[in-house]
Parts: structure tokens; sequence; C-alpha cells
């Protein structure tokens, strides 16, 4: 194994391994992918209940300070529920963009 050549040889040899491992790996897992977006539906459906529970804690607190009992809970519901939706399609644009952004970045690659 002291022969220079031999060692060029399989020097060489370990580059295109390395070079060919690294043309057939994906850059992205899909598993990762998967759980990405898995992730990202979780948090789409969290900030719809979080503003549902937020109205519905608000309204049910103020029926109980003004003795009005289904008024401000539905109204808080309501207006909850409308925040949520809003955060939604907020962070579905946001998701959408930062998509756009890496699909111009691949295909100036």
């Amino acid at each position: 194994m002291d022969d220079p050549v031999e060692k060029e040889r399989l020097a060489r040899l370990d580059a295109r391994i390395a070079q060919a491992k690294k043309a057939i790996t994906p850059e992205k897992p899909h598993q990762d992918e998967h759980y990405s977006q898995a992730n990202l539906a979780w948090r789409m459906v969290i900030e719809l209940v979080a503003g549902l529970g937020i109205g519905f804690g608000i309204g049910y607190g103020l029926d109980v300070l003004f003795g009005t009992m289904p008024v401000f809970l539905v109204l808080f519901v309501l207006a909850g529920f409308a925040a949520g939706i809003k955060t939604m399609l907020r962070s579905a644009a946001e998701i959408q963009k930062k998509t756009a952004a890496d699909a111009a970045k691949d295909e100036g690659h």
C-alpha cells in the first residue's frame, strides 16, 4: 500500500464516489418535507383554535362581569373566529411567498 500510484488511484476513486453520492442524494429529504407540511397545517389549526378560545374567554368574562350571558360571548367568539381566519390567511400567504421564492431560487440554479 506504499505505492504512490495506488494511493493516487484510490484518492481519485474516493472523489468519484463522493461526487456520485452527492449527485443522487436529494438536498431536502421527502420525509422532512412531509413533516414540514404537517407542521404548517397544525400551525393553521392552532391559530384558528386560539382565536376562538381567546374570543370565548373575553366574551364569557364580559358576560359574567356585566350579567348579559350570551351577548358578548357570541360576539367575541365570532370576532375570534374572524381573527383566526385572518391569521390563517396571512400564514398561507407567507407560505406561498416562501414556496415561490424557493421555486425561483431552484430555477436560477
